[in-house]
């Protein structure tokens, strides 16, 4: 609490972070051997008066006030002393405080202490005095008091302050303050001369104006901008700004002309006023209607068009400029803006915008530059708003230079400014007459150009070899920063180059390919940052691989938009294997490079389906490269740069034969062959490429399209990993968790823990069967074409709705696999019993632990930017252990959670298959932690769940789903108990959280995680999807946001699962609570998902059941708790408000005791929820809109909503409403015609005296 008193709080640390080097200088001199014998006055003072004898007394004679004053002054003075002791200041903070809140003379001792002789933090003391006068106590002041408030800050207004140039700012503010908080609470109705008052004001000088600025941009911010005060006065305060508005801006207006004309006459204080009310008119444009900003033949734009070119004033300007013409309104109002493009206007911008940028990196004039893109991006959003909309709105005058002006800020050293026309240019392109437009269309190569460029990842601020650095260093903290931000920038380049692409597909393309020849004959260069593994190899900041990165990424995007343009007789097909043959004969033994090479053969293969006869040399090369050395028979650990090009071709061979299979079909022997050679050396491939090239065997199996022949197939590609995995060792293996152990050399330390330990073969050979059992079960399918799958014999029959049912060639292989992997799954379960812990040798007691990535992945800690390129993939022992433990668990779940798309119904025919997963999937739950049981249920339940034919909901699904659930609930409510209390002790304590990366923050953060996922799950179980994306896509973004506000957002059905599911009273119950339980645990999204689309479609479906009185308590008091947890968050806040109103009106009637849960809330009025009440239960009597009940019930309810930490002990303000300008008067009732006498309504129709009237 400071200064300002409880409310004013926060001012007053704001005021002391502002200004705290004003305030230095404005205090007094600090004086020694002064100090004891200052506060001892002080002292006795504070206690005199927290004892009441001094400010409670009623009247107080001048020399009163002026002792209170000063010892006021000397209060203020040991607060803001950085010399005053802790105790001292504290007791001078409470004086100032009881003053504030108990003593009646607080206006004159402000006044007193407000006067200019006064030291700035003496007057602004005084100015917050009266600023809590006027909030608190203006209620209860008399009318007489009230004008002598005014008047005398009118007085301080028009001479309490120094000149402009030298009155510090905070006095300032501090003044515009007062004099708002008085028109917010009496203009119009009260203070109708309060404009006039303000002309006159600024006939005094430039300080009286700069005031007035001050006061009109608060008093709109309030309003308007920020909202904070009662409705119905900020209706009177809006609608009599907007009745006056003409003249303001006319005011304001005047008043920028004639003090930039003084301004250029070197005038500074006209400066500070032109600055002041330029400010002020930013805050005006935002909202007013169009035709003020466009008045006068665009007059305010022509004038702000001209400050851009005063150095003192231009970045205002260019605000003002930018919120004008990002405006928003009726396509009709919006055209005038376009005078923009008009000669003069366009002169000023792009003469501005020259002069800025050769003054170098200025900061203020980078700053101008970045308002002046965006003035230029925002004038392209209304072109493209108004092109074509009508007749006359077509390409406009100086299109070209206007373009010429974004090419430039596209080429501009800074790669921020690069990055902010890029949603222009797309705008643009895309554009359904701008991309037809001659002009634009000449433009298309520059702009090619200038994104090739733009495609160098340079610019790092911590690197000095680029001109990009030195503006980098302005715009990110660090090289991190930069390159999150890069990879934003280059999706967006992507994009603009596809989009030129679609317009200009064979500019890009003779483009790509200038720039490959260039790149293919061009010497490597290392750079002064080469790799570590050897000489004359890059690193990532290497000048050859940040080029040929660039020219890949921009090969990639042309070549997409290429084939899926053009027709296939309108190809450069001999162009494009003169290009891919190219490549192929590159030669290089750097990683890096070779890496790009792999991608420039990916993106040039398409062109092998217009003439294959490079297919042998392209092959050959992706197979060299997944078997890639630096140095041949080297012993030392791979690099991550040599895995990454190893699985890049393995990934490039695999996208091959998923995506043009009949490519390889014709050579599919030749192919198999040299698979089958790769994978019988142990030393070539690694357990994960074998798999990769397996997969793509799996996938050109599918063109067999015969049931038998692929089964065969599979048969003889399995057949070494089923020996291994079916043979007597692994089963023992995998059913005993101690020769688990044992077997993967977890239970002895190494001898050394850097080189690879004897059972690494033995980890390596179970995770080729998982991998492969994976891998087969991810790509086995059946003929999409219904005729091709029952002629291959993939269709064993139909559904009674016709719908074909699918056998898959791999379910007999993989289905007798089964067994054991279940196995593994319950031994690696319980490989977190205590006694199992026990026997990990010490140096892999953190085996189990989460990788390092893993971590900081949650905690949302971005991973540092160096070379990883030279480090090896693992470096230890101990972190290969992790890593396959790690995997092997997520892809056991993997293979679970696909076999139910993959194998249909074979797979849920299963004998005891329900019995069998519990058995295995849900063993020694309780030990298992947060991090290993996430992907049980997202990779596995989940998808399990999805696929589950609706005739095994009952044998398979609830067996395994009931128990989940109910221990999902034991498990989650035991964590957010513990999670709450560790924030109860934390607050009461006060101690901050020292290290943000500690174990409790991880563990907080995997409950919120694994909270969300058990609701997502139960979601999925229990709910139709009917959420936000099946909503029309012509609702605007205010519609689709009006649409959000409540639970009918989310489906109100259940799914055929989730009716199976209720009926069972355990599984209903596990989900009821979980659900309404999740809205009390302090996490938004689960509140927010829970609220939206489970809790009512849930409660409405036992609505008709007979619910206990106490259960029906327990929902409704549960939502009252989500509001006071989460009724600080917009969102969740309509949410749970709209379902307690459901569940209030929907059990209410049958249960009286919803009435008395309602009668703990806080503050609630007995007497409005009594006549709510009534009305609920009687609405045939009162007829009410759905609206208007849930606005009321809404009211009852606030004394429960949740507040954010800054409002909760904030004093309330209270504005009363005044008389209201304008009344509509209500409609007199008129009798229908057929309930008058006929006679009675026709006579008058004929009757003279009415033709009169």
């Amino acid at each position: 609490m400071g200064l300002g008193g409880p409310e004013d709080g926060a001012v007053l640390v704001d005021n002391n972070q502002r200004f705290s080097s004003l305030l230095v200088f404005s205090a007094p001199p600090r004086m020694r051997g002064q100090n004891s014998h200052r506060w001892s006055s002080l002292s006795a003072y504070v206690q005199l008066n927290l004892k009441g004898e001094r400010c409670e007394d009623a009247i107080m004679s001048t020399d009163q006030i002026t002792t209170l004053c000063e010892q006021l002054m000397k209060a203020v003075n040991v607060i803001m002393d950085g010399g005053s002791s802790s105790r001292y200041r504290l007791e001078a903070l409470k004086f100032c405080e009881e003053f504030k809140e108990k003593c009646p003379h607080t206006v004159q001792c402000g006044l007193r202490l407000a006067e200019k002789n006064n030291t700035g933090i003496v007057r602004h003391f005084g100015l917050q005095i009266l600023e809590h006068s006027i909030k608190f106590r203006w209620n209860g002041m008399v009318h007489r008091d009230k004008v002598q408030l005014k008047n005398s800050v009118m007085t301080l207004l028009s001479r309490g302050t120094h000149n402009i140039m030298v009155e510090e700012a905070y006095i300032k503010d501090a003044l515009s303050r007062i004099v708002v908080e008085m028109i917010k609470r009496e203009w119009p109705q009260q203070w109708p001369d309060m404009l006039n008052e303000m002309d006159k004001l600024t006939a005094m000088g430039e300080t009286q104006t700069e005031l007035v600025m001050l006061i009109l941009l608060r008093l709109v911010e309030d309003v308007v901008t920020f909202q904070t005060i009662p409705a119905q006065r900020r209706k009177d305060i809006q609608h009599a700004l907007t009745q006056n508005m003409m003249q303001l801006f006319s005011f304001l207006l005047d008043i920028l002309q004639e003090h930039t004309q003084s301004y250029k006459q070197l005038a500074k204080a006209h400066c500070r006023v032109a600055v002041a009310t330029l400010n002020t008119l930013a805050g005006y444009v935002d909202w007013v209607a169009l035709h003020h900003i466009t008045a006068d033949s665009c007059k305010l734009l022509e004038v702000l068009c001209m400050l851009l070119t005063e150095p003192e004033l231009q970045l205002e300007a260019a605000e003002c400029l930018l919120i004008a013409i990002s405006r928003k309104g009726k396509l009709e109002d919006r055209k005038p803006l376009l005078v923009l493009f008009s000669d003069a206007a366009m002169h000023c911008i792009l003469s501005a915008a020259q002069t800025a940028h050769g003054a170098g990196l200025v900061e203020q004039h980078y700053m101008f530059l970045k308002r002046l893109c965006q003035v230029l991006t925002a004038l392209g959003g209304q072109l493209t708003a108004l092109w074509g909309s009508d007749k006359d709105v077509g390409q406009p005058p100086n299109f070209n230079k206007y373009l010429q002006a974004f090419l430039a800020f596209t080429n501009h050293p800074s790669q921020y400014l690069r990055s902010s026309t890029q949603i222009a240019w797309c705008s643009f392109l895309r554009h359904e007459h701008v991309s037809k437009d001659p002009v634009l269309l000449e433009v298309i190569p520059q702009l090619l150009h200038a994104t090739m460029a733009n495609l160098l990842k340079v610019g790092f601020p911590s690197k000095s070899d680029s001109p990009s650095c030195e503006y980098s260093r302005v715009d990110f903290d660090n090289d991190e920063d930069f390159n999150a931000f890069f990879n934003s920038f280059r999706a967006q380049q992507g994009e603009t180059i596809r989009l030129s692409c679609r317009l200009s597909p064979m500019t890009g393309f003779n483009m790509a390919s200038e720039a490959l020849q260039y790149q293919l004959t061009a010497v490597i260069d290392v750079g002064p940052t080469m790799s570590k593994t050897g000489k004359g190899l890059c690193s990532i900041f290497s000048p050859s691989f940040v080029q040929w990165d660039a020219l890949t990424f921009f090969m990639e995007s042309v070549m997409s938009q290429l084939f899926r343009t053009m027709e296939p007789e309108q190809l450069p097909v001999a162009d494009g294997i003169e290009l891919l043959k190219a490549v192929l004969s590159y030669q290089t033994h750097d990683p890096l490079i070779l890496s790009c090479i792999l991608t420039a053969v990916s993106t040039l293969s398409p062109f092998l389906l217009h003439d294959a006869t490079v297919l042998p040399q392209v092959l050959e090369k992706l197979f060299a490269s997944a078997t890639f050395e630096v140095v041949e028979e080297s012993q030392a650990p791979r690099t991550r740069a040599v895995k990454n090009v190893r699985r890049h071709a393995c990934s490039s061979i695999l996208k091959m034969c998923r995506d043009h299979p009949e490519l390889i079909m014709p050579v599919f022997e030749m192919f198999y062959a040299h698979v089958k050679r790769l994978q019988q050396d142990e030393r070539q491939l690694t357990q994960l490429e074998k798999c990769a090239l397996m997969e793509s065997l799996v996938l050109l199996s599918n063109q067999f399209k015969d049931y038998e022949r692929q089964k065969a197939f599979l048969e003889e590609l399995m057949a070494p990993v089923t020996n291994l995995w079916l043979s007597e060792e692994m089963q023992r293996v995998l059913s005993d968790p101690a020769m688990f152990l044992s077997y993967i050399g977890a239970d002895v330390t190494p001898d050394d823990p850097i080189r690879e330990d004897p059972a690494g073969i033995n980890r390596s050979r179970i995770s080729l069967c998982v991998y492969t059992i994976l891998g087969v079960v991810k790509r086995a399918r059946w003929p999409t074409d219904l005729e091709e799958a029952k002629a291959g014999g993939f269709v064993v029959g139909f559904t009674p709705s016709g719908s074909p049912i699918y056998r898959n060639a791999c379910t007999e292989h993989v289905i007798k696999l089964l067994d054991n992997l279940l196995a593994l799954i319950r031994t690696h379960n319980n490989l977190w019993l205590p006694e199992m812990l026990a026997q990990l040798s010490p140096h892999f007691t953190k085996a189990h632990d989460m990788l390092e990535v893993e971590k900081n992945a949650i905690l949302g800690i971005p991973q540092p930017l160096l070379d990883h390129a030279d480090a090896p993939v693992y470096k230890s022992v101990l972190e290969r252990m992790q890593g396959f433990f790690c995997t092997l668990y997520d892809n056991c779940f993997h293979i679970l959670g696909n076999a139910g798309p993959s194998m249909l119904q074979d797979f849920f025919d299963i004998t005891n298959f329900a019995e069998s997963v519990i058995n295995s999937a849900f063993v020694n739950l309780e030990n298992i932690p947060d991090y290993r049981l996430r992907p049980v249920l997202r990779v596995f339940v989940k998808p399990l769940v999805q696929s589950c034919p609706p005739e095994h909901y009952e044998s398979v699904l609830c067996p395994i789903l009931g128990p989940l659930f109910s221990y999902l609930l034991q498990r989650l409510s035991a964590k957010w108990v513990v999670i709450n209390q560790r924030g109860l002790l934390e607050a009461e304590s006060g101690a901050p959280e020292e290290n943000p990366e500690s174990q409790e923050m991880l563990d907080e953060q995997l409950t919120r995680l694994l909270t969300r996922e058990s609701i997502d799950l139960m979601t999925v179980c229990c709910c139709v999807k009917k959420g936000p994306e099946s909503i029309s896509g012509d609702m605007d973004d205010d519609e689709m946001m009006n649409t959000s506000d409540g639970p009918h957002v989310g489906s109100e059905e259940l799914t055929d699962l989730g009716k199976c599911l209720l009926k069972s009273e355990d599984i209903c119950k596990a989900l009821l609570a979980t659900a309404y339980s999740a809205i009390t645990w302090s996490d938004t999204i689960t509140c927010q998902r829970a609220t939206l689309q489970l809790c009512w479609p849930l409660i409405k479906q036992v609505l008709s059941a007979t619910l206990h009185s106490d259960a029906a308590s327990w929902f409704f008091m549960s939502v009252l708790r989500g509001l006071q947890m989460h009724g600080q968050h917009e969102g969740c806040l309509a949410a749970l408000v709209n379902l307690a109103f459901m569940i209030y009106e929907a059990l209410r009637p049958r249960y009286p005791d919803l009435k008395t849960v309602m009668q703990q809330v806080p503050q609630i009025s007995g007497d409005a929820l009594d006549q709510f009440d009534t009305k609920l239960l009687n609405p045939s009597s009162h007829k009410m809109g759905d609206k208007r009940r849930k606005d009321l019930f809404k009211k009852l309810l606030s004394g429960c909503i949740g507040k954010p930490l800054g409002q909760k002990f904030k004093k309330e303000v209270h504005i009363k409403n005044l008389p209201t300008l304008f009344k509509k008067p209500k409609p007199q009732p008129t009798t229908p015609i057929e309930e008058t006498n006929e006679d009675n309504v026709l006579t008058p129709l004929f009757d003279p005296r009415a033709q009169d009237m």
